[in-house]
C-alpha cells in the first residue's frame, strides 16, 4: 500500500501537468453524458475532498462511466468480482484518535480535545467498472437531464444561499469590504454551465469571509492570493458535479492557471489542502440552501 505522502505528491504532479498542457484535471471531458458525477462508495455514501480528485482522475485515465467505488471485500460481499488483473485506485481514510501516553492510538476523539491523533490511511478501491457480477442495480443508466430543469434547479439553489449577488460589469468577483458577490450579467456567458461554474466560484470565496469560515483570505500576497483561487475553483468543481453540471473553464483562464500553479510549485501536499478547504466550503454552502429549502 503507497503511503499517504506518496500519494499527496502524485496528485499534485499530476494536476500541474494538466495545468501545464491547459486542461485543468477538474474540467475535462466527462463520460457521463458531458456531466461530472461525484465518486460514491458501495453504499452510495459521496467522497469527499481530494479522494474526489484522486477518483475523477482515475476515471479520466481508464475510462471509467461507473461513480461507484468498493474495496474489494466490498465487492465479494454484494456478490461481485474483481477481474483479474485489474489495478486499483487509492484513497484516504481519515479519522481523529485519542493519544495514549506511549504515543499510539485510542479511541475516537473529537479536534478540540487534547492530545488527539489526526490519522490518516490510504486504501485501495475498484470502479463498478471493474467487477463482475454486482447487483444490478450499480449498473449504469445515463439519462440526460433536461437543460431546462437543470437552470431551474441550479437557480433554486443559489437563491436559496440568500447572498447578495449584483449583477453588471465585464468581471465576476467577491467584495469582501461590502461582501457580495459581482457577476457579469447572465446572458453575457457563453452556456448557463459557464455562469453557474463561475458563480459557484465566488460562492466559495464568500464562504471565507471571517464571520462564516475564516479562511484568512484578507492576505493579500502572491502566495496566499493564489491558494485562495485554488481553493475556489476546486470548491467550483466539486459544486458543478453535486448539480449535475460539468465545469467548464472561466474566460480569463490563462491568469487562473498561472496563478494555480504557483500555488502549487514546491508543496506536495497542496492539492489535499486545497481539496479540504473546497470540502468545507461546498459543505458550509449545501447546509445555506438546507436552511431555505421546503
Amino acid at each position: 500500500m503507497p503511503r499517504p505522502d506518496d500519494i499527496y505528491e502524485k496528485i499534485t504532479q499530476r494536476i500541474m501537468d494538466d495545468l501545464r498542457d491547459g486542461t485543468p484535471t477538474w474540467q475535462r471531458p466527462w463520460a457521463t453524458a458531458g456531466r461530472a458525477a461525484v465518486p460514491l462508495r458501495h453504499n452510495d455514501v459521496p467522497y469527499q475532498g481530494v479522494n474526489i480528485l484522486l477518483l475523477w482522475c482515475a476515471a479520466i485515465d481508464r475510462g471509467y462511466v461507473s461513480p461507484h467505488w468498493m474495496t474489494y471485500r466490498q465487492a465479494n460481499e454484494l456478490g461481485g468480482q474483481v477481474r483479474r488483473g485489474e489495478r486499483a485506485s487509492h484513497v484516504f481514510f481519515a479519522k481523529t484518535v485519542k493519544k495514549r501516553p506511549d504515543g499510539s492510538e485510542g479511541g475516537p476523539a473529537v479536534d478540540d480535545e487534547p492530545d488527539v491523533l489526526h490519522v490518516r490511511r490510504a486504501y485501495a478501491v475498484f470502479n463498478v467498472d471493474q467487477i463482475d457480477g454486482l447487483p444490478e442495480r450499480y449498473r449504469v443508466e445515463i439519462t440526460e437531464v433536461n437543460p431546462g430543469e437543470r437552470q431551474e434547479r441550479c437557480e433554486t439553489w443559489f437563491a436559496n444561499l440568500s447572498v447578495d449577488i449584483r449583477h453588471g460589469g465585464e468581471r465576476a468577483f467577491y467584495a469582501p469590504a461590502d461582501d457580495y458577490i459581482r457577476m457579469p450579467p447572465f446572458a453575457t456567458f457563453r452556456s448557463p454551465e459557464a455562469y453557474y461554474a463561475v458563480l459557484a466560484h465566488e460562492c466559495v470565496h464568500l464562504t471565507g469571509a471571517k464571520h462564516r469560515l475564516d479562511r484568512d483570505m484578507f492576505k493579500r500576497d502572491e502566495a496566499s492570493v493564489a491558494r485562495e483561487e485554488l481553493v475556489a475553483e476546486l470548491g467550483s468543481a466539486f459544486l458543478c458535479a453535486d448539480l449535475g453540471l460539468a465545469p467548464e473553464p472561466r474566460a480569463d483562464h490563462a491568469p487562473y492557471i498561472a496563478s494555480w500553479l504557483k500555488a502549487l510549485d514546491g508543496d506536495p501536499r497542496a492539492v489535499a489542502a486545497a481539496a479540504t478547504q473546497a470540502q468545507r466550503a461546498v459543505d458550509f454552502l449545501h447546509g445555506l440552501t438546507a436552511r431555505r429549502e421546503p
